[in-house]
């Protein structure tokens, strides 16, 4: 039976591109994408190994955001525009993962959906 091939990554040359930072309570989703949407890098909490409630932690989208960096500077991106989504704890860590890699961050915009009275909320937790 013969090897199946891999295609080899192309690498893009991209100097600014777009940063998509979803957190929910559960894990957080870092996207770098160029300036047309396409995605260049991405990681998250769950792919860097980190299971259950470890991924909702500051410290696993620390972990997430310096790879998703890495892997977008593989690419030429340098700077950043961010885009944060979301109520979870790595907001902030992702963010500042991502500024002490090395990236230039020329805007952060927060684009969390609010509704306007929409559906009705979970109930709260009794713990």
């Amino acid at each position: 039976m013969v090897a199946k091939k891999t295609k080899k990554k192309v690498k893009k040359n991209i100097q600014s591109g777009i940063a998509h930072i979803q957190s929910t309570f559960n894990n957080t989703v870092i996207t770098i994408t160029d300036v047309g949407g396409n995605a260049v890098a991405w990681s998250s909490c769950g792919a860097q190994g980190f299971k259950g409630s470890k991924k909702s932690t500051p410290f696993a989208a620390q972990v997430a955001a310096e790879d998703c960096a890495r892997k977008a500077q593989e690419h030429g991106v340098r700077s950043l525009g961010v885009y944060v989504k979301g109520p979870g704890g790595g907001r902030e860590s992702a963010l500042r993962a991502l500024q002490a890699a090395g990236m230039k961050i020329t805007m952060i915009r927060d684009v969390t959906p609010i509704p306007h009275n929409g559906c009705r909320p979970p109930k709260r937790r009794r713990v």
